[in-house]
């Protein structure tokens, strides 16, 4: 019982070290590179694009199981 007590407290010790040390970090955020880079637009203009062809595919995929539905 004393060996998982200890392993978890080192556990959590290490979690909460590891916290502190990043929040000391000043590299900018991702987001706010992107966006002063313009790259945020691509990654977005990337996704849209993504969602809209699966949007498309399944549109027509139901239209042809309602066709196959109808001629059975």
């Amino acid at each position: 019982m004393i060996q998982k007590s200890k392993f978890w407290l080192l556990t959590c010790a290490f979690l909460l070290i590891n916290y502190v040390v990043l929040a000391q970090t000043n590299v900018p955020d991702d987001g706010s590179l992107m966006k002063s880079n313009g790259k945020i637009y691509v990654v977005m203009a990337v996704v849209i694009v993504i969602v809209l062809g699966l949007f498309i595919y399944l549109f027509a995929l139901d239209r042809k199981l309602r066709q196959i539905e109808k001629d059975k």
